[in-house]
């Protein structure tokens, strides 16, 4: 089953995210959360949950309107994070969370729907194209430290 999310799903939702992105410390995590619940008409997130109630996938979505490399239009539907657990895998959810936030972008005027997912993630990166996704470019980030001016 999925549904929106939430404030009634942030023990569930925390979990799933802790998952995905676990750099990042609950405290971050429950910002961020209460961010995009905050601005409904910029994110919206779905969970999926078996058929035990037990939630096993999520999807962030964000409408941007600044530039979003390998689009050409605006707003741009994003997909900023996908996740669906190891024991949930390859039974379609991904999909559904996915087909979910299509019809919102829809709804939001977005004629495009962009993702990314780090170079070296070749599983998402599958996952990706077999959710009709097309690679639109490459990239490496560089950064260089300044001396501090004293």
């Amino acid at each position: 089953m999925i549904k929106s999310i939430s404030a009634q799903d942030l023990n569930s939702w925390l979990e799933l995210r802790q998952q995905l992105w676990g750099h990042c410390s609950t405290e971050q995590h429950l910002s961020e959360m209460r961010q995009l619940l905050d601005q409904p008409e910029r994110f919206q997130q779905w969970m999926s949950t078996n058929d035990r109630g037990i939630a096993d996938g999520f999807l962030e979505g964000s409408v941007r309107t600044e530039y979003v490399n390998g689009t050409q239009s605006s707003p741009v539907g994003y997909l900023e994070g996908i996740f669906v657990t190891k024991v949930a895998r390859r039974c379609g959810i991904a999909k559904l969370l996915v087909d979910e936030a299509l019809g919102w972008f829809s709804l939001m005027g977005c004629e495009e729907v962009a993702s990314d997912t780090e170079i070296d993630n070749e599983v998402s990166q599958v996952v990706h194209k077999s959710l009709g996704f097309e690679e639109t470019e490459r990239v490496v980030y560089f950064r260089k430290r300044l001396a501090k001016n004293n």
